[in-house]
């Protein structure tokens, strides 16, 4: 049997997304350091203005997902 559940916590909805990254792991240790690897690739990418998260966490009778789906706006991208 397998679940899936998600949450969703939008940041500005003054902007649309032009741009989004997915992080991922299914390893216990991965998994804890997941909000780290989402803070260091915001600081590395100053540019991108978060808009939107998902959080989806899914699982079967052996694996356990963690996702963080971040959209962001890139505003790089904009002055092309």
């Amino acid at each position: 049997m397998a679940a899936n559940s998600s949450g969703i916590l939008t940041v500005r909805k003054d902007l649309k997304f032009n741009g989004l990254k997915v992080f991922s792991a299914t390893m216990v240790a991965d998994r804890d350091q997941l909000g780290e690897k989402v803070t260091n690739w915001m600081a590395s990418h100053p540019q991108c203005k978060p808009v939107e998260f998902v959080v989806t966490q899914s699982s079967d009778e052996a694996f356990h997902c963690l996702a963080i789906t971040l959209f962001y706006f890139d505003e790089t991208l904009s002055r092309k």
